[in-house]
């Protein structure tokens, strides 16, 4: 999701319920079966502000339900009107707010199924997409409908029924089939099946995407869009299919924006990561009401057609002015989101922090390391370290909104420490291609970086994920002698440091008092700002 200027402050210790545990938990009636396709079929009603629908899913048994029940997320105010199981209607009944469980009888344990449920009503109408979502129900500067969903956090069954929970990506893809007029295109994830003139003045339009995908990335766009076409040729070896879509009157504004920054954000994002992840699918960009979002090959872009982030430079530093914060952020998604995803919301760092460091890279990429340092340091002034960036477990729940920034300033912090550009690519090829199309927890991400460095990076991990306090270090310098130690962080930070370039100049430094020699105090006071902590002399 493209980063918020301003977030809302939230309490350090929330209050949980059963619906947050019922949506945030793997419990029996949904981890005994694996999401394999989703199939969703939906006809938006623009002037009432509904939808209706269905959506086939095939899953697999991996084990078996006690009381053979399988939950099934649709949120409130849409109703589930029936569940055909084969040929047959099967009974279910609702569970909390936005639960629903459905009979089905006895299962083979190992087996391939299907079922398709049969939805409608009135969903949640997004107020300040993305970051308050729902559907969204526009129009565009002609008036005519302009219709789409975000959904991250708050959940793809906001309008549509699924299991809601990232660990279970449907792993042969998804399909979109949407009924509207034919007056309007439709635009979805992946690439164009058909599209059916339909008696009535209607048309019905098919999409389908072959690669596991998110559940909050599968999304329809609807409205009175113009196309066009290109390709890259990939690190795969292979031509990477472009394709770019924007309500009809912009595209001459659109065009040359597009075509500049996605294949500069290609040539960058494909060295730092590797190959675009999801080939099969292709990569679009399409317009939308709202500022942006990372669909999976379908990006949602609302960044006005120019740079910055509508206009701005988020660091302050000059570096964020000259290319389109939205086309570079929620394209680095497709690498950190869409193709190495975490089980829990509460990891969700691990998406925005990354692809936030993105913007660091894309930077270094095409104007050298020491804007990048600039950036990244412009950014971290952004950071409110209000409450930790890991969420809580098994209840739905993010961490703060600091992932962007934060999470960006920790991995600057901990490539500082590597001091060597060329095992921290490693690492992040590493980490695409390690975790291609998989879900992951924090210490997934944490275990490979230690592995790779051979450094004592876990008490860094803690200090920047897990707390709030931001490490200062504390220093006296007198006769040549330096004295040292952390403060303002857990009893066990502790970290090496370098004074200079050189690694013969290293000090290990934790929150007890320790002493050097050192010939000038110049040494630790020029430590590199890529560091995330601040210095202090005291008496």
């Amino acid at each position: 999701m493209a980063a918020s200027v301003i977030v809302q402050a939230q309490p350090k210790y929330p209050q949980f319920n059963e619906n947050d545990t019922l949506r945030g938990t793997l419990n029996k009636e949904r981890s005994w079966w694996n999401a394999l396709h989703y199939h969703i079929t939906i006809e938006p009603d623009f002037l009432n502000k509904e939808i209706k629908g269905s959506n086939k899913i095939r899953f697999a048994t991996v084990g078996k339900s006690m009381e053979n029940k399988l939950q099934i997320d649709l949120q409130h105010p849409m109703k589930i009107d029936s569940v055909i199981y084969h040929g047959k209607a099967i009974a279910f009944n609702k569970r909390g707010e936005d639960a629903w469980l459905i009979d089905m009888g006895r299962t083979k344990k190992r087996s391939l199924d299907s079922l398709t449920i049969y939805y409608g009503g009135k969903p949640t109408i997004a107020k300040n997409p993305p970051w308050d979502g729902g559907w969204i129900f526009a129009t565009d500067k002609k008036g005519r409908p302009w219709m789409t969903v975000a959904c991250q956090g708050l959940g793809a069954s906001v309008w549509y029924p699924c299991k809601d929970h990232q660990s279970d990506e449907p792993d042969q893809g998804a399909a979109i089939t949407v009924i509207t007029a034919d007056s309007l295109k439709v635009v979805a994830n992946g690439r164009l099946v058909s599209k059916v003139k339909l008696a009535g003045g209607k048309t019905i339009t098919t999409w389908s995407v072959i690669n596991p995908i998110n559940n909050y990335n599968i999304v329809p766009y609807i409205g009175a869009y113009s196309n066009w076409k290109d390709s890259y040729p990939s690190n795969s070896g292979k031509q990477l299919d472009l394709s770019y879509w924007v309500i009809d009157y912009n595209i001459e504004k659109a065009t040359p924006q597009f075509n500049k920054d996605t294949k500069r954000m290609l040539a960058a994002f494909e060295y730092w990561f590797g190959p675009y992840p999801f080939q099969e699918d292709g990569f679009k960009l399409v317009e939308s009401p709202h500022l942006g979002m990372e669909h999976q090959s379908a990006i949602a872009y609302g960044n006005g057609f120019g740079n910055g982030y509508r206009g701005r430079d988020l660091s302050g530093t000059g570096w964020g002015k000259d290319w389109d914060y939205i086309i570079i952020h929620e394209s680095g998604h497709e690498w950190f989101a869409n193709n190495i995803t975490t089980n829990d919301i509460a990891d969700m760092w691990v998406h925005e922090g990354f692809t936030m460091y993105s913007e660091v890279l894309f930077i270094e990429y095409h104007y050298g390391k020491k804007a990048a340092d600039a950036y990244c340091q412009g950014i971290r002034t952004k950071i409110r370290n209000d409450r930790p960036i890991i969420g809580f477990y098994g209840v739905n729940h993010e961490g703060s909104g600091d992932m962007y920034n934060k999470g960006a300033g920790m991995l600057h912090h901990i490539r500082t420490m590597i001091n060597n550009d060329s095992l921290f690519r490693e690492i992040l090829l590493g980490l695409n291609k390690e975790f291609y199309h998989k879900t992951v927890d924090t210490k997934d991400i944490e275990d490979y970086f230690i592995r790779k460095t051979s450094l004592p990076l876990s008490p860094v991990f803690n200090q920047y994920l897990r707390a709030t306090k931001i490490p200062i270090i504390e220093y006296t310098y007198n006769q040549g002698k330096l004295r040292y130690r952390f403060t303002n962080c857990d009893k066990d930070f502790t970290m090496p440091v370098r004074l200079d370039d050189k690694e013969s100049t290293q000090i290990v430094c934790n929150t007890e008092w320790n002493q050097i020699e050192l010939a000038e105090i110049t040494a630790i006071e020029s430590i590199s700002e890529n560091y995330y902590f601040t210095k202090k002399r005291v008496e």
